[in-house]
């Protein structure tokens, strides 16, 4: 999609709000009692806390999360060329290597940070995060950030359209 380093920067911009919203979204439904009880209330406070989350998002997704989910793909796949399995393994491996990182940052800002959890608990509040999170970032991705970045992402630049 992205054949520019400002088409990739604006691409990466949107994804990492996009899913920083997606999952603020449902940890914050999980933090006011559940979605089975979710309110109309939870998408607010998820957009303040998207305010900043994404930036952490979109850093760590440029440090080494694309880089390393595009070296997982790619030696899951092999030669394997079918476009629909390479966007299908890259999303995967790049929410397998972003899920442990952010986290790893929620951890420490939520649990132990503002949530004044013990720093000796870190490493059970970072697994905690990763186990209960990595299911919906993966369908958030595939299913709705995905779809809706490269949709949005189409209408700002659609001379990128083959």
């Amino acid at each position: 999609m992205p054949k520019t380093k400002l088409q990739g920067a604006v691409f990466g911009l949107l994804m990492s709000i996009t899913m920083a919203y997606g999952m603020e979204v449902y940890n914050m439904a999980i933090k006011t009692g559940g979605l089975s009880v979710m309110t109309n209330k939870v998408f607010g406070e998820a957009l303040l806390e998207t305010s900043y989350m994404w930036l952490f998002v979109f850093v760590i997704s440029n440090l080494w999360g694309n880089r390393l989910g595009h070296l997982v793909a790619g030696k899951v796949l092999g030669k394997e060329n079918n476009p629909l399995w390479v966007w299908l393994m890259t999303s995967a491996a790049t929410v397998l290597v972003m899920c442990p990182s952010m986290s790893a940052v929620a951890a420490v800002l939520f649990s132990v940070g503002l949530g004044g959890g013990s720093w000796g608990e870190l490493p059970a509040y970072w697994v905690r995060t990763v186990l209960q999170n990595f299911p919906m970032a993966l369908l958030w991705n595939l299913f709705a950030a995905g779809p809706v970045t490269r949709l949005l992402f189409r209408k700002i630049f659609p001379q990128t359209v083959s």
